[in-house]
């Protein structure tokens, strides 16, 4: 089942719950991704790799919104950005821990080759396309940088 008929049925399963929040955040997941489908040509449907990151990209969105409202003191709009992230993170991979970052990485820099700085291009490429939802970019590539050096 691809996740766009994930997040269709989980639509569902919120309005027979009557889960307000948590449909909100779905509807949202669901016109973006309708965009996006449409937008890439009449009648193309999207892989579930396109899928990811537009999810990735809402939750991203959502946390600098809510980080954005602290700053702000409204909380009750940081609260209700949050509930949307929780929402939206559980049509993610589940995230690798420091450990499991740390041995892919290093995996990644011996199947490369890379041995200093200068490599570090590369093997941020090859990373950012093997752990695509599973870590986040920055981290990736602090870790890279830290491993290189």
């Amino acid at each position: 089942m691809s996740l766009f008929d994930q997040v269709s049925e989980a639509i569902i399963a919120a309005m027979k719950a009557r889960d307000k929040e948590r449909l909100e955040a779905l509807r949202n997941l669901k016109k973006v991704m309708i965009e996006a489908r449409s937008s890439k040509g009449a009648g193309s449907e999207l892989t579930d790799e396109e899928s990811l990151k537009l999810v990735q990209k809402l939750v991203k969105q959502g946390r600098e919104s809510a980080e954005i409202y602290q700053n702000q003191n409204r909380i009750d709009l940081a609260e209700q950005e949050m509930a949307q992230v929780t929402v939206l993170e559980t049509f993610l991979p589940k995230p690798l821990t420091s450990e499991e970052l740390t041995a892919a990485l290093t995996a990644i820099i011996q199947q490369t080759g890379a041995s200093t700085i200068k490599d570090m291009g590369k093997v941020i490429g090859l990373a950012s396309r093997e752990l695509a939802g599973k870590a986040d970019g920055k981290e990736i590539a602090a870790r890279i940088k830290e491993m290189l050096s």
